[in-house]
């Protein structure tokens, strides 16, 4: 179906009814994983009976334990004879048939009392129409679908006509084009000289290829909600510049000839989604509790008995949120008081408590308080806004870690002690309008074809938030504290500010901002390292 209407020409030859099933089809190949946990957490929601939205979280917990034993027992099964461990092997089996055999009796006993449940956990691919529905004014859907040779990008107004546009950027153009990109955002831990320039040229003709040709459809909005898969989905699109100018020379600081670059962010707000289903079933939800406290922030985690010293400044000028910790084997221990501290994230988590009018005794969790413990006792699920400001590990970043985590505090320096990991946030219950994972690395994927969404994000979603910030690649840890402070005091200033806008707004002020590095260096933060990071995952909305 989309071999056959290759551009707009040949939308007019089959009819619209074909493109219209082809956006269908979009939908359905991208974002499942996370449009399922999405739906799981709105099906909990919609339902007024506390009885059965109980017997709901038990099936669908079911459900996910099932999957993360049969994960477990994979791996024990796959090891050498004399390293497989039988018993408990034989308990693991035991266990996966018994949470079946529950798992099966409560869906059979959901699905009389609630007949709509079936489609709330499996919902069918969103039409044109029900985008439509979905979208308020001002914001345009840009779906967009990457095959073999082609990617198909539709743009959707609230009211007017659709434009479809095949493009001729195929999967593997597409990854090396991002990955040409990000080599100058996903910089790892290195000196402010060794920076690569980012290569405006590439992105540009990313602009040209997949936007340009739609711009009458989303020019004049001031919102646009993107769907996109492979590739494409791990590079914010607020990134691209909007005509081919070129940045000249320094003109003060380093970094301050991109002060000039028409970039998109410039003209509208953006924000991500994992399917065009995500917005649909987002936007049905319902409002948050009115009686919810408004925030609870986790900050500067202390990692072990003494936290760490600072890296020599010679040896790490730019001061990164990365883990940079030797690449983990099961036979090399790496102790996880080798984290590296993050000092910033203190005043980070401080003055967005301060922004919310947060109690700060109560509401924020930092050095030995922002643990596990601190996260079970802190009542998240009477929260609006939830912030997590530490490392976050995705599997293989430390040693015997086969699940994205952040890092929490460990005052005893135990990595099972300080790791929050995806199956301690699937057991989460929350009701919030965000979470802010203000981290390293959180909006990555986790294997090959993955979603622009990490499994963490996947959790959260899961356990009841409606919209995530996340970080497409390791941030600066000044410019992160700066960015988030100030979209937080923005939100709060404003009653009628989307969070997407409060993004943007904040993004284009770091944008003119400046920075130090380890050295006492000035730098401009006009470099879409510092300023490009963070993403918006779910409802842009209020």
């Amino acid at each position: 179906l989309l071999h056959g209407i290759r551009n707009e020409a040949g939308m007019q030859r089959a009819g619209f009814d074909a493109a219209e099933e082809a956006f269908r089809v979009a939908d359905a190949a991208r974002g499942q994983v996370t449009q399922r946990a999405l739906s799981a957490s709105a099906a909990r929601a919609g339902v007024n009976d506390p009885a059965l939205a109980e017997m709901i979280r038990k099936e669908q917990d079911a459900r996910q334990q099932t999957g993360v034993l049969y994960s477990t027992l994979l791996r024990l099964v796959s090891a050498p004879p004399d390293q497989q461990l039988p018993q408990v092997i034989a308990q693991m089996r035991s266990r996966i048939t018994e949470l079946e055999r529950e798992q099966r009796a409560l869906s059979a006993d959901l699905l009389r009392r609630f007949p709509a449940y079936a489609n709330l956990i499996s919902p069918r691919p969103a039409t044109v129409a029900e985008a439509r529905t979905a979208l308020r004014e001002g914001e345009v859907l840009l779906s967009m679908l990457t095959t073999d040779e082609q990617t198909y990008v539709w743009a959707i107004p609230k009211s007017g006509p659709v434009v479809f546009h095949a493009a001729p950027l195929g999967e593997k153009a597409a990854a090396e084009a991002v990955s040409v990109l990000r080599k100058a955002l996903d910089v790892g831990r290195v000196t402010l000289d060794a920076v690569p320039d980012f290569d405006v040229t590439t992105a540009h003709r990313l602009y040209t290829t997949l936007l340009q040709p739609l711009a009458a459809t989303w020019q004049g909005a001031h919102t646009l909600m993107v769907v996109a898969n492979g590739a494409l989905a791990q590079l914010p699109l607020g990134l691209l510049p909007t005509s081919a100018v070129a940045p000249g020379a320094e003109a003060g600081n380093r970094f301050s000839r991109y002060q000039t670059v028409p970039w998109l962010l410039k003209q509208l707000a953006v924000a991500q989604l994992p399917a065009v289903n995500t917005l649909v079933t987002l936007r049905r939800l319902p409002e948050g509790n009115s009686r919810r406290a408004a925030f609870a922030g986790f900050g500067d985690p202390q990692f072990g008995p003494q936290l760490a010293a600072a890296p020599p400044a010679e040896q790490l000028a730019l001061r990164m949120r990365s883990a940079a910790l030797p690449q983990a084997t099961t036979e090399q221990w790496i102790p996880y008081s080798r984290l590296a501290p993050l000092p910033d994230t203190r005043d980070e988590i401080i003055a967005i408590a301060k922004t919310m009018n947060a109690d700060l005794q109560k509401d924020v969790f930092l050095g030995a308080a922002a643990s596990k413990q601190g996260v079970r006792g802190a009542e998240l699920s009477n929260r609006r806004i939830i912030a997590f400001a530490t490392h976050g590990l995705i599997p293989g970043d430390f040693p015997n870690l086969d699940q994205p985590a952040l890092a929490l505090a460990a005052p005893d320096g135990s990595a099972e002690e300080g790791l929050l990991t995806l199956s301690d946030i699937l057991g989460l219950k929350l009701d919030a309008d965000w979470v802010v994972l203000s981290a390293c690395n959180t909006a990555s994927g986790d294997g090959a074809g993955a979603e622009a969404i990490s499994g963490l994000g996947r959790g959260f979603f899961y356990a009841g938030s409606r919209a995530l910030l996340v970080t497409h690649w390791p941030v600066e840890t000044g410019s992160a504290r700066d960015l988030v402070t100030d979209l937080f005091t923005r939100y709060m200033a404003d009653v009628k500010m989307s969070r997407a806008e409060a993004l943007r707004q904040a993004s284009l002020a770091t944008m003119a901002g400046t920075g130090r590095d380890g050295g006492g260096r000035e730098f401009s933060y006009a470099h879409p390292l510092f300023w490009a990071p963070y993403a918006l995952i779910g409802d842009g909305g209020r």
